[in-house]
């Protein structure tokens, strides 16, 4: 009865990025540098406003788009930090994580057929969740402009079939993001298009050489753009689920059908912690933004003494090597780095083809496990010299 199963789902991968880590897992001494989950614990206070929540029977369901004072607190933020100004009561909704986020914005804005723009390479989280909604991811090449997209490429890719464009910065994989002036570039290309933007600013409190701008505060931007962001990476939150977006009335308005029906609403517990964060935690972000901004100098220091090619990241905490390997796929020389080596990271084509010939290296670790990990790369490639 296979044949009778939804043909898309048929069609999608599992995430590349699970199916190397889970590959590897089984293996005895590997240092992994694969999964982005921050190494720092969550903070003790924001799990003492959540245990406080579960303990005073804040455990039903709450308003579909969110607990209204995490909704004012999450539009509060983004006026603080990024200029823009969303109404709290209309305009932001609560999600499961950034990922259901992305998952109604692509049900809500595609039609069967529409075309979606991808710089790449690029996170594998997106291009199913288009083609479940019947729609075609296009990918825009940025290996030739240091994996980074610009307003020429952008230009060139756009048709009367283009429905959205994603902006996803700071980027994973490559950590890569953009200033004023390149977003600038953006918006005059974007604005009088009959399109969306959608901005995945997950990494956002994670910007090190200059602070994030949202796409969205550019003039004509906020009312084709759905903005999505969440705690997980800021505060080290990924198992809560909560994200958001955040998005004009008129688009607002339809993606709570959506997400209605999906989930009603977000974990209740979940958001009281969210709302600790976001109110009292914004110095947590600060401190584990400055370690990783460490541990980024560090990391790029060691690649770029090994010999090998790597834009130095402007923030998340991702390294995106290339390897200049002509014998072997990513994920073939992943899997002897792993046997060889004794370290894993995560092959590049698990971020599309273009992602070919690069790996990921996470630096969401302590500097131990980075330095071991480092030290067993170097040994391996001085064992096996690439081409």
């Amino acid at each position: 009865m296979q044949h009778l199963l939804n043909k898309h789902v048929q069609e999608i991968e599992i995430s590349g990025i699970r199916k190397f880590f889970n590959m590897v897992s089984t293996e005895d001494d590997i240092i992994s540098l694969t999964i982005g989950q921050p190494d720092f614990q969550t903070p003790e206070h924001i799990k003492q406003a959540s245990i406080q929540a579960l303990m005073s029977n804040q455990t039903s369901y709450t308003h579909n788009a969110g607990i209204l004072p995490l909704r004012k607190a999450i539009s509060h933020f983004y006026e603080s930090n990024y200029e823009l100004s969303y109404s709290p009561e209309n305009e932001v909704i609560v999600t499961v994580g950034a990922s259901q986020a992305i998952d109604i914005t692509f049900r809500t804005i595609l039609n069967p057929g529409d075309e979606v723009l991808l710089p790449a390479p690029i996170y594998p989280g997106y291009e199913p969740l288009i083609r479940l909604a019947g729609a075609i991811p296009i990918y825009m090449d940025t290996t030739k402009t240091n994996l980074k997209l610009t307003k020429e490429i952008l230009k060139q890719h756009i048709t009367s079939k283009t429905k959205c464009v994603i902006l996803p910065y700071p980027s994973n994989p490559t950590g890569m993001s953009y200033n004023k002036k390149e977003l600038a570039g953006f918006a005059n290309v974007l604005k009088d298009q009959q399109l969306f933007v959608l901005a995945d600013e997950i990494y956002s409190q994670l910007s090190y050489d200059y602070p994030h701008t949202s796409i969205a505060s550019f003039s004509g931007m906020k009312e084709k753009t759905i903005v999505i962001n969440g705690v997980s990476k800021s505060h080290s939150m990924t198992g809560f689920r909560i994200g958001y977006t955040l998005a004009p009335d008129w688009i607002s308005k339809q993606l709570i059908k959506v997400h209605q029906y999906n989930v009603s609403c977000a974990t209740s517990i979940s958001q009281y912690g969210a709302l600790e964060a976001l109110t009292e935690g914004l110095e947590d972000t600060k401190i584990m933004k400055a370690a990783y901004h460490e541990r980024r100098d560090y990391v790029y220091d060691r690649l770029h003494k090994m010999g090998l090619h790597c834009p130095n990241p402007n923030g998340a905490f991702y390294m995106f090597p290339y390897f200049p390997f002509t014998n072997s796929s990513s994920f073939t020389f992943g899997i002897d780095l792993v046997k060889q080596g004794r370290v894993a990271l995560v092959p590049g084509d698990s971020f599309s083809k273009l992602g070919e010939g690069y790996m990921r290296l996470s630096y969401a670790y302590d500097k131990h496990t980075l330095n071991v990990g480092l030290d067993r790369l170097e040994a391996y490639l001085q064992q096996h010299p690439l081409d």
